[in-house]
């Protein structure tokens, strides 16, 4: 039997919901069977009374090559001689009840460009790759202890043809070659990339899909998208994915409602839909079900060699009546809102995919204090790689768009986050949503006039930078693009020509650097010995004052931060060593758009009281201004 074609034994573990290759089954895949070329199709329909393939191989003829139902699981396949790869081709499913459906093939690794809705046959074998390098250390390096700074990106709003058809879209190849060039320079260690599995409408980012193991076709195709893996692989960049098992697309020719019956989604419309989104939700207590999404991760591993996947919704997963009003909810059995089977689809997912490969990253964006989301399995844990911290950034932007007068009544915005700290593996996330839907651009968040604004987001991402926790910046963010971010257009990277943006821009490409260099701002993200007040309490002045420390290395930074347009004349901070303090950043430069007031290179401390420290520095704190300084 020809190797594509499913045995006994792929159907009963695909019944198990443990085929973690699944996908190496089904669909439409490439081959020769009895000295024929064509084409093996396999779809999963358990509901439908008979399957046929349409496409151009039969000129969409409805009823004239059906597919075989292989066993009581509702798989049907069959090999279609003829048919060949950039064949559009769709499943066409008589339901239960006698209906007729069009629909695009669930495991389909190429679509149709929208608004086209077909399926396209596409052989993913014979691409080159050359990252085995960037492989090997993924595998045997430690995240948690590593430096992680993300640029989250939309490829098709980044940067645009101008004048061109369709929205001017730089294609994955030639987003490649800018993008590589841009995180080169600007010191990010990875990309989290939005909307790529294939999804109908742009304006929802691809976080309403279609089409989960196909590469949007808007920028190319699948072999098109390795080389952008691939390529940034090379110039030492990781690739994070966002990925949406937390609900789908209702569109005709999409999983909802698959073959006349509920497949994908649960079929009690209080526990399978959002009526919020509009979206159907997926019944994770289906084990073909369970199986199509875990073997999809495992499937963008390794096929497209990605790095990590930032999981969206997952609250709206593990609460049964997330934005759900009475009467459109129901508990589970022991009558409560927790979703047991979204529970357990977590630990599963995790455990398999940490198991099978050491090093990928599984990032939680979860807004809620539910426990242990990067906890261990065996503990009761999620088995997360690393949880969003949303409440801080919630406090952080809360915080900054305040006038600094009123910055003293909120002080404890800013410090609360480190009480929980250790509870976590965090990610400090700025991502898109927050600057969509009227919420403002980062810059524009910010009080006062614009070299103000400019000068209060310098001191907010420095503030960012020492915190404990990885770090993400939604693209834009770090030049200070001022209009909100809109998918229908490319950032404003004519704002480069200002001073005040060109200044941002490099000083966060300074603050990368600085991230990066010492370990001692990554290496204990989740632990108090990497994270010390020297003084959290002085809200009448508007100051945070800390340090940050690790075994790693001998190498520790200061970091004093000043939130108000207030200049403290001998601002004195207690220091934990006596010694010379060596300056390292300054966000007041006059290079970075600051106004230059000077401060000192070099501190030595002195000997007295100071934040309950034997020693302390002193100097004059500019207004809106952070100063990092290196100790031994």
């Amino acid at each position: 039997m020809n190797k594509i074609a499913i045995t006994e034994t792929d159907q009963y573990l695909f019944a198990q919901g443990t085929h973690y290759e699944i996908y190496e089954k089904m669909g439409a895949h490439p081959c020769k069977m009895d000295g024929k070329e064509g084409v093996y199709f396999a779809t999963y329909a358990p509901n439908a009374r008979g399957v046929y393939v349409v496409g151009d191989f039969n000129g969409w003829k409805e009823w004239e090559t059906p597919l075989t139902k292989l066993g009581p699981g509702g798989i049907y396949a069959g090999f279609v001689a003829g048919a060949k790869e950039d064949d559009f081709y769709k499943f066409f499913i008589e339901g239960p009840k006698g209906n007729t459906l069009y629909k695009a093939d669930p495991f389909a690794c190429y679509a149709e460009k929208r608004p086209g809705t077909a399926s396209k046959i596409f052989d993913l074998q014979g691409f080159k790759w050359s990252d085995s390098r960037w492989i090997k250390k993924r595998e045997e390096g430690d995240i948690i202890r590593s430096p992680l700074a993300i640029y989250e990106c939309h490829i098709g709003s980044f940067m645009k043809h101008p004048g061109k058809e369709d929205g001017g879209y730089y294609s994955y190849r030639e987003f490649a070659d800018r993008i590589v060039d841009y995180l080169k320079e600007m010191k990010y260690t990875h990309v989290e990339l939005m909307g790529i599995a294939e999804h109908p409408f742009d304006g929802s980012w691809g976080y309403q899909v279609t089409g989960y193991y196909a590469p949007t076709s808007r920028y190319g195709n699948p072999k098109d998208f390795m080389y952008l893996v691939n390529t940034l692989h090379k110039n030492n960049i990781g690739v994070i994915l966002d990925w949406v098992p937390a609900h789908f697309a209702k569109d005709s020719h999409g999983l909802a409602d698959f073959d006349g019956g509920a497949v994908f989604e649960h079929p009690d419309p209080r526990l399978g839909e959002h009526p919020e989104w509009g979206t159907k939700i997926f019944n994770y207590g289906k084990n073909e079900v369970k199986n199509f999404l875990i073997a999809n991760v495992l499937y963008w591993i390794k096929e497209f060699h990605i790095d990590g996947i930032r999981v969206d919704a997952v609250a709206s997963m593990l609460y049964l009546d997330y934005g759900k009003k009475e009467g459109e909810w129901l508990p589970n059995k022991y009558g409560d809102n927790k979703n047991l089977e979204a529970i357990e689809f977590f630990k599963h997912l995790n455990s398999i995919v940490h198991k099978e490969y050491p090093g990928f990253m599984t990032i939680a964006e979860e807004s809620t204090a539910w426990p242990k989301i990067t906890g261990d399995v065996e503990d009761g844990g999620l088995g997360f790689t690393f949880k969003w911290n949303m409440g801080w950034m919630h406090d952080f932007c809360e915080y900054m768009k305040l006038d600094p007068y009123f910055r003293k009544d909120n002080h404890y915005n800013m410090t609360f986050a480190m009480s929980y700290n250790e509870y976590e593996n965090y990610i400090l996330p700025l991502s898109h949503d927050e600057v969509v839907h009227l919420k403002c651009s980062m810059v524009e968040k910010m009080p006062g006039y614009k070299v103000d604004k400019y000068a209060n987001l310098r001191v907010g991402y420095t503030f960012m930078f020492g915190h404990s926790g990885k770090k993400l910046l939604f693209m834009g963010q770090e030049f200070g693009q001022e209009r909100e971010w809109n998918e229908e257009r490319e950032l404003d990277w004519y704002m480069l020509q200002n001073d005040l943006n060109k200044g941002l821009q490099q000083y966060v490409k300074k603050l990368l650097e600085v991230y990066r260099s010492y370990a001692c701002l990554w290496a204990d993200d989740n632990s108090w010995k990497g994270f010390e007040w020297m003084n959290a309490d002085d809200k009448d002045r508007s100051t945070y004052t800390f340090i940050r420390r690790t075994d790693l290395e001998p190498k520790c930074l200061l970091f004093i931060n000043n939130m108000t347009p207030m200049k403290w004349e001998r601002y004195r901070v207690g220091v934990p060593e006596e010694g010379s303090y060596k300056l390292v950043l300054n966000s007041d430069e006059t290079c970075f758009g600051g106004n230059g007031n000077p401060v000192p290179k070099t501190i030595t401390s002195e000997k007295g009281q100071c934040d309950y420290k034997e020693q302390y520095i002193e100097l004059d704190l500019p207004p809106y201004t952070s100063l990092i300084y290196e100790y031994n």
